[in-house]
């Protein structure tokens, strides 16, 4: 039935493509064509219009960055090339049931126009005062939603990452510079002159500890002092530091002062503000739960009376691993006894994560409604974690993984090209 009903739309719209205008009985040469098939894809058609539309936007987009744009026949067969790729990948989609939600997609647009320093209001605007529609640009967005998604859908399976090839990555000299940490200081240089005497140069010593010490002690630099540099050196990588600084900047955690470094221009203080990738504490929380889901043998209020006799059972002594293998409908963590193992902040749904912050190792919380059911949660211990090593082997991972990520998609799309049917009319 697929097939017959992607048949019958490839008719439809080859029909629509040839078809004539006469106002009255018309000669040969007074007829005219509204568009042609300028390629056939597997159960679809490309249009000569859809190929003129793309070839004006992409002639535009050159036009602006102000390059020169390539022949007009070798970039309309590019364009052509490129449309009968989406083409395949947007009748995969077809097949898989893939589409964006108005809601997904108006977030998509709103984010486009945020990254551009806009509103969604100037955005459309900006659209239409260049020539462009703003319904068509939206349309392309979801278009290249689904196009990506089908992409990652098909190549993500098709690549591993080993440890080893993240333990490789990391001793490399990419990777160190990758994952080394960043620091954000500000920083205030007093300014000592190459001719400066001994006696000048020891007070702006002094002068240095001074405001050091009172910086250390949480007051601030009074705006008097105009002669002194206070700046923002903004996130820099440990690598991009200064020589000077390099040395505290490791011994240092956010909020600490320096003490006063010395070089040719004066006497330099250092604040950390703000650090990432130094030492990465997590507060992680160990937990059990009994999951229980409404159905048609058991009413929402019978689930509840259900998980209020089920913590009552534990509260008065019966094991929660047992009750949790017996009645936890949770497939992933019954035969667990409910063992949710270490989780960190933000892993676990909002309902349970909240129920789960208010109460202390031992207890049981009284049942609470998330998205999936009711869970009776018990809290088993907490920990604070340092995640340092599990983020730098996680931004290696990640690395890694868009590296073989654009190789495994140039083969991919070269695997769908050469297995699809596709007539080239032009």
């Amino acid at each position: 039935m697929a097939t017959y009903l992607m048949n019958n739309m490839r008719l439809l719209k080859a029909f629509t493509a040839v078809l004539l205008i006469a106002l009255a009985p018309l000669t040969q040469a007074e007829t005219k064509w509204l568009d042609k098939v300028v390629a056939i894809v597997d159960d679809d058609i490309i249009l000569a219009s859809e190929l003129d539309e793309r070839l004006d936007s992409i002639k535009a987009n050159i036009a602006r960055t102000g390059k020169q744009a390539p022949p007009e026949d070798e970039l309309r067969k590019e364009i052509l090339d490129l449309l009968v790729l989406e083409n395949i990948q947007m009748q995969m989609a077809n097949r898989y049931g893939l589409r964006i939600e108005d809601e997904e997609l108006n977030a998509a647009v709103a984010r486009i126009a945020a990254n551009n320093n806009m509103t969604l209001s100037q955005f459309q605007q900006a659209l239409t005062s260049s020539g462009a529609s703003y319904l068509a640009v939206r349309e392309q967005i979801g278009r290249e939603m689904i196009l990506q998604r089908v992409q990652m859908g098909n190549v993500n399976q098709r690549i591993q990452v080993t440890e080893q090839e993240i333990q490789n990555y990391l001793q490399s000299s990419e990777g160190k510079e990758v994952t080394s940490p960043e620091f954000h200081f500000s920083h205030i240089l007093i300014p000592v002159s190459s001719e400066a005497t001994d006696a000048e140069r020891k007070a702006a010593e002094n002068r240095a500890k001074a405001l050091s010490a009172k910086l250390r002690s949480g007051k601030d630099v009074d705006n008097a002092n105009t002669d002194i540099s206070i700046s923002d050196l903004g996130w820099r990588k440990g690598t991009e530091l200064p020589a000077l600084f390099k040395g505290v900047a490791s011994k240092m955690t956010d909020g600490d002062v320096s003490e006063p470094l010395q070089s040719a221009s004066g006497f330099h203080i250092i604040k950390l503000l703000e650090s990432r990738g130094v030492k990465q504490l997590v507060k992680q929380t160990r937990a059990s739960h009994i999951l229980l889901k409404p159905s048609a043998i058991r009413d929402e209020a019978q689930t509840i009376a259900l998980a209020k006799q089920l913590r009552q059972r534990a509260l008065n002594g019966e094991d929660f691993r047992e009750l949790a293998k017996e009645y936890s409908e949770d497939i992933g963590s019954a035969q667990e006894g409910g063992d949710l193992g270490w989780t960190t902040p933000g892993q676990l749904v909002p309902e349970f994560q909240k129920a789960m912050d208010e109460t202390s190792p031992g207890e049981i919380h009284v049942p609470v409604a998330s998205q999936f059911g009711w869970h009776v949660i018990k809290v088993i211990e907490r920990r604070t974690k340092d995640v340092t090593n599990d983020m730098r082997k996680q931004i290696a991972r990640n690395a890694l993984h868009e590296r073989k990520y654009a190789d495994e998609l140039d083969i991919w799309l070269r695997k769908i090209r050469s297995e699809a049917f596709v007539d080239i009319k032009i």
